[in-house]
């Protein structure tokens, strides 16, 4: 797996990179899912470094990069990972490809793999980005199974934000915005629509589930601290501030692990 690459620091000088390592409060873990091509590695990639690939390829395997950023007078650290969109559901799809035994060996090998994947993927994240393309209806239209995926392997107070990526490109629009929004308030979930290659809006759709995760982690800390005991096994689940080893390595860690499969 590639190494951690830096991205850039709000508010912070280069030249005080120590001092800001310790100096960070909280890391907050972010997952960016949905359809392959959708635009999830350039959104990241705004975000994290300002930048925006004109020959990018398809992501393999996953990788994450971070961001720097202050919260509410607070360092928090974005740790966002991203995937190749068609890999968490791509033993779905095996049985059109083989037949009877082969297929059985295959789909057995594949959810083995896709268990072990999204398991370590969706652990400990506080948020979720959930991508779609705005010119393309089927990203859209399988939002609501990404939905389903992450609310099964994620934790139930996790934050999740809907993208609508590519609004630069207003002449191919397949998805209206009502659409988007209208789903957005049935499941409980916060809309933006972004242009990674613009870069409208990608930071203050980031900073908005950053915020939204601060408020949800100092909601679970304020019930703690009345006695509250599931309260306290929530904000175990949601973070704490950083004391020794960083979430970064363990993470690093564990998708390591990955290449060893067992049920």
């Amino acid at each position: 797996m590639n190494q951690e690459m830096n991205g850039v620091d709000t508010g912070i000088d280069q030249n005080h990179q120590e001092n800001v390592q310790e100096k960070i409060d909280y890391v907050f873990k972010v997952v960016v899912i949905g359809d392959s091509a959708v635009g999830k590695t350039q959104i990241l990639s705004r975000f994290t470094k300002n930048d925006f690939c004109f020959d990018s390829k398809s992501t393999i395997g996953v990788e994450f990069q971070t961001r720097t950023v202050t919260i509410k007078d607070k360092v928090i650290k974005a740790q966002i990972w991203d995937t190749a969109g068609h890999s968490l559901f791509s033993h779905i799809h095996i049985q059109t490809l083989f037949g009877s035994i082969a297929w059985w060996i295959v789909n057995s090998i594949e959810i083995c793999r896709y268990r072990a994947v999204t398991s370590a993927y969706y652990r400990g994240a506080l948020g979720a980005m959930l991508v779609y393309d705005i010119t393309k209806r089927p990203t859209f239209d399988h939002v609501a199974r990404w939905v389903e995926e992450l609310r099964a392997h994620a934790d139930n107070s996790i934050v999740i934000m809907l993208i609508g990526n590519k609004a630069d490109l207003v002449d191919l629009r397949a998805v209206p915005t009502e659409d988007a929004v209208e789903f957005a308030e049935d499941q409980g979930l916060f809309f933006s629509e972004t242009s990674a290659l613009s870069g409208d809006n990608v930071d203050g759709a980031f900073f908005r589930l950053l915020e939204e995760i601060y408020g949800v982690i100092c909601k679970k800390s304020l019930e703690c601290g009345n006695g509250n005991s599931n309260a306290a096994d929530a904000i175990t689940l949601r973070g704490s501030k950083i004391d020794g080893v960083s979430g970064t390595d363990l993470e690093i860690s564990e998708m390591k692990k990955l290449s060893a499969c067992s049920c």
